[in-house]
């Protein structure tokens, strides 16, 4: 008998089930209350019953677990500090979505030499989203394969459709289910019709193919996410300006969806150099002083040294704490800014 069916597959890996893994890296007492409270506080922020912004900053891609500690460290004790205008977020990035080919991201390819031991990157990324927020330090990340949620969305924040992935019918529809709220980019080419359309999706009841905690295939119904909402992050030119915001902001309005707004300092709006994202940061923070209540919060690609580096160059000769994925601006860079920013509102009395 001919077979006509996995024809190109090599093999297929037992996963080990959400609930079974989540035994073996159970959530402490003190993840669990930074979870809650940081959802509170981001929902807060959205709905504007907490005027304070959102500040969502971290590696572009976490791929050294020593290195995301240290920057944790770090933002978690700026976090306290600067708390009476800014919501601090630590960006705590697993997978990476590809255009063609390339690193996928700690859970796809923990250890950087394309053996894609998933199991491996799921462990790896459950203990460090554990270990940042038992510090008190809420975290965010982008949900990319529809399967991971289960293994650590109860760590996460907030949560990110990417450019490349806010048209797909299955984002939108796992989004609809995700426990914490869910900003959608708008597409590479700049327009906000497809995160506007997935915002609508994820808003709404929907129905899909999952699996369930004991790791069982099911038809996965949810209820509809209330916290969908856009994130600005340029396009075929930047679109952080007011004028952008506001055309923005009108077309939400019409839709009758949220007008919160996060602006996103890097990727097109940056021009993809590291030293633009201060650039967009002052600008959107001048904005948000000029009464623009429509601007939410930021995001920042940071890490602990600016730039990026290949891995063509070997792990083994990689420089430390500099990102692997997209350029990103220094520690020192980041709570300079963040630092300034914090003092000019405080000086506006806003």
């Amino acid at each position: 008998m001919k077979q006509t069916y996995d024809v190109n597959v090599e093999s297929f890996v037992p996963l080990v089930a959400p609930e079974e893994f989540k035994k073996q890296f159970p959530t402490p007492a003190e993840s669990e209350d930074t979870v809650i409270v940081g959802r509170d506080e981001i929902k807060h922020i959205l709905s504007g019953k907490d005027k304070r912004l959102m500040v969502i900053t971290g590696p572009c891609s976490v791929h050294d677990e020593t290195a995301a500690i240290e920057y944790a460290e770090k933002l978690c004790k700026l976090r306290e500090e600067v708390k009476d205008h800014f919501v601090i977020i630590m960006r705590v990035y697993f997978e990476k979505p590809r255009t063609t080919i390339g690193w996928k991201g700690l859970i796809n390819d923990p250890y950087m030499d394309d053996s894609r031991d998933v199991m491996e990157g799921l462990r790896r990324a459950r203990q460090l989203l554990i270990r940042i927020t038992s510090m008190g330090l809420p975290t965010a990340t982008e949900m990319l394969d529809p399967i991971i949620p289960q293994f650590i969305d109860g760590l996460v924040c907030w949560a990110a459709i990417g450019a490349r992935t806010t048209e797909s019918q299955t984002h939108r529809e796992m989004s609809s289910g995700l426990s914490m709220p869910v900003g959608f980019k708008n597409s590479t080419d700049g327009a906000l019709d497809t995160a506007i359309n997935s915002m609508i999706a994820a808003k709404s009841p929907q129905s899909f193919l999952g699996i369930d905690p004991h790791g069982k295939v099911c038809i996965v119904k949810t209820r509809g996410n209330p916290y969908a909402h856009i994130v600005l992050r340029g396009g075929k030119r930047p679109n952080y300006d007011s004028v952008s915001i506001r055309e923005a902001v009108e077309t939400l309005k019409k839709k009758d969806l949220s007008q919160a707004i996060i602006v996103d300092c890097s990727h097109a709006n940056s021009g993809k150099k590291f030293q633009g994202q201060a650039v967009v940061w002052d600008d959107v923070i001048n904005q948000y002083l000029n009464g623009n209540n429509a601007i939410k919060g930021l995001m920042l690609e940071s890490n602990l040294c600016e730039g990026s580096q290949s891995l063509s160059c070997g792990q083994e000769n990689l420089a430390y704490g500099v990102s692997v994925t997209d350029e990103c601006i220094s520690w020192e860079t980041t709570e300079k800014i963040i630092r300034m920013g914090h003092d000019k509102i405080a000086a506006s009395k806003l």
